[in-house]
């Protein structure tokens, strides 16, 4: 079985992505960066012109796809410029089925998170209140989250790490 390089080298920038992530709370631009305008360049080298476009393309689709989250406060932007990255070397196709690998992968880390600190049962409460709540009034009445789960904090670069992993695995 041989190994792709350039799946290798991602796969290497995304366990380094990862380990500083939960280190540190941060992906650092040198990285991100490095990575995009490798991605790029490679394909461009490679393909030409269509190689640049689809790389152009999938940079554009990572960062799309996280910009919404990040403006509200749902991620931070080493996510956002990570998938953008990463985006550079799949694709707009691909990034988008590693966009999906990760948010479920980041829904099951953070059920684990609520389960690991005993919240798991006070947050689906908090959120049948909210939802019985509007189906007796039809009004959205938000409950905020208890100082224990805001304390909590995902790491979505390792769920970006796991999903390109789980993309790249599957070959879809």
């Amino acid at each position: 079985m041989t190994v792709d390089p350039v799946k290798l080298y991602l796969m290497i920038v995304l366990i380094i992505a990862s380990m500083i992530d939960i280190r540190s709370f941060r992906i650092p631009n040198w990285l991100t960066y490095s990575t995009l305008a490798f991605g790029i360049s490679y394909f461009s080298i490679m393909k030409g012109y269509e190689g640049f476009l689809l790389s152009m393309a999938g940079a554009a689709a990572g960062f799309g796809l996280l910009i919404l989250p990040y403006t509200i406060g749902g991620t931070g932007a080493g996510d956002v410029k990570l998938m953008g990255a990463v985006g550079s070397f799949l694709g707009a196709h691909g990034i988008f089925m590693v966009f999906i690998f990760s948010c479920i992968l980041a829904g099951a880390y953070a059920l684990f998170l609520l389960a690991s600190n005993g919240l798991l049962l006070s947050t689906f409460k908090r959120y049948g209140k909210i939802l019985w709540c509007f189906i007796i009034t039809q009004k959205f009445i938000y409950i905020p989250p208890t100082t224990e789960e805001k304390a909590l904090k995902l790491r979505f670069g390792l769920a970006i790490a796991l999903g390109t992993g789980s993309y790249l695995v599957l070959g879809l």
